[in-house]
């Protein structure tokens, strides 16, 4: 399965707020916290988000016609995106499986 040796890095910003990202085992980052968190254990909660069957994910393509995604709470809140752009939107999509998205 892709991204089974991934790592998850969980850190503060120059901001003081908590952040996580993931890492794929060649050190590439493979996706990251949307936005800071005051405590970390709500930083984990998103980090530890999984497959939530309410969440709404969007694939579109920027304005340098990259392919990228984005992940939203059923409140409308984004709580996941990519952290790069893809020239495929199956490459998008295959790094947003990676995060819980499945099509």
């Amino acid at each position: 399965m892709a991204g089974e040796n991934d790592k998850f890095e969980v850190y503060q910003d120059k901001r003081g707020e908590w952040r996580w990202r993931r890492k794929a085992s060649n050190g590439r980052i493979v996706g990251a916290a949307s936005e800071g968190y005051n405590r970390r254990s709500d930083c984990e909660a998103n980090m530890n988000r999984g497959a939530v069957p309410s969440d709404k994910w969007e694939f579109y393509q920027d304005k340098r016609s990259e392919w990228r995604w984005r992940r939203k709470a059923s409140n409308g809140q984004v709580v996941g995106a990519s952290s790069e752009g893809y020239d495929k939107r199956a490459d998008a999509e295959a790094n947003a499986a990676r995060q819980g998205w499945s099509a």
